[in-house]
C-alpha cells in the first residue's frame, strides 16, 4: 500500500483512493505517474493506492 499526501507525486498512474482522517474513503482520483497528488477537501486526509 502506497501512502501519498497532497502535492507529493505520483509514482504510478492509476485510480487512488481519498482517506480520511478516520480511514474511510471518502472518493477516488485517477493520477497519472509524475503528476502531483491534488488537494484534498481535509488537511488530514491522504491518497493510497495498491504497490
Amino acid at each position: 500500500m502506497i501512502k501519498l499526501s497532497s502535492g507529493e507525486i505520483a509514482p504510478k498512474t492509476g485510480e487512488y483512493n481519498v482517506i480520511s482522517s478516520n480511514g474511510r474513503c471518502v472518493g477516488t482520483v485517477h493520477v497519472k505517474k509524475g503528476d502531483r497528488m491534488p488537494p484534498t477537501q481535509s488537511s488530514n486526509n491522504h491518497f493510497e493506492i495498491d504497490a
